[in-house]
């Protein structure tokens, strides 16, 4: 079969690019050993990457976190490196195009996995595009994390909360998604209450608009003001204290709020309690007598 331009394209785009120091390219990789990480340019030469060039993290595993077919983004140091090769740095690269890519992380809520990589006073340390980001105490859980020290090694998930270059500033957060896991199965829980169940639950704090009842497994629901009684009250504390075991109704859960009402009980035991009205006696006989069936009955 005749050979056609096309068979050569890949050879001869290589034959009129030029690569100058500075530059930021991309390669597959093609080799990975404990010293270097080797790339297929789609150049005459090859890229070579020196393991120190690679990761700003001290914890960087070369074997583990690099595999042939992996794309990298790379700065060129020099054109030649004295074997033919080009010399790359990935981390000059970094500093370059990590802080767009944190940048976009930020903006779309990417959830990224990290490992824990140090302790610091306050929280810990986990690398993200080879960039040091800081993940509090009060972010690594639901609640403040007093001993860090157990989480060093561990995967976690995180969101980007706080991108700033100029600072060299990365912020992370473990938190945020472990807060929308926990409303997504609250939100699930309460999709399983049906309007109409009674249920028993414990006062759990007053407002001037209503009582929150706390009815177990996470869930709380709102008894407005005017669902806490038949009588017209003017405040809760009226009828309720806080701690109080109460029954109630579940009115609706529209918008993953629980609307409840005791007022409905009351309405429907007064129903029940209320006597049945005194049937009227009705006699099937004549009530009324003739003055001949009187007269008839005079013996004179």
């Amino acid at each position: 079969m005749a050979e056609t331009m096309e068979d050569y394209k890949d050879e001869l785009e290589a034959s009129f690019r030029k690569v100058s120091e500075g530059d930021i390219i991309s390669g597959t990789v093609i080799g990975v050993s404990e010293e270097e990480v080797t790339l297929d340019l789609k150049y005459y030469a090859q890229g070579v990457i020196k393991v120190g060039d690679l990761s700003n993290d001290p914890n960087f595993q070369v074997m583990e976190e690099v595999h042939p077919g992996d794309v990298i983004e790379a700065t060129v140091v020099r054109v030649d490196d004295g074997e033919g090769n080009i010399q790359l740095s990935k981390k000059e690269a970094n500093d370059i195009l990590a802080w767009d890519k944190l940048k976009a992380c930020l903006e779309e809520g990417t959830e990224l996995s990290v490992k824990v990589a140090g302790i610091v006073p306050s929280g810990v340390v986990a690398y993200v595009e080879g960039i040091r980001g800081f993940i509090p105490a009060s972010q690594l859980a639901l609640s403040y994390v007093e001993a860090t020290e157990e989480w060093l090694g561990k995967e976690v998930k995180v969101r980007v909360i706080t991108v700033d270059e100029s600072k060299k500033k990365l912020v992370l957060s473990a938190k945020v998604i472990l807060k929308e896991q926990q409303q997504e199965e609250q939100n699930r829980k309460i999709g399983m209450l049906a309007p109409g169940t009674i249920m028993e639950g414990t006062v759990e704090s007053l407002m001037p608009y209503g009582a929150f009842v706390d009815l177990g497994d996470g869930i709380s629901g709102l008894v407005h003001i005017s669902q806490i009684s038949q009588r017209r009250i003017g405040k809760p504390s009226e009828v309720l204290s806080v701690g109080q075991s109460v029954k109630v109704k579940v009115l609706n859960t529209n918008d993953n709020k629980v609307s409840l009402s005791m007022k409905a009980l009351e309405e429907e035991m007064v129903d029940v309690d209320r006597p049945r009205a005194v049937e009227e006696y009705v006699s099937h006989e004549n009530a009324s007598t003739s003055l001949g069936d009187l007269l008839s009955k005079i013996k004179l």
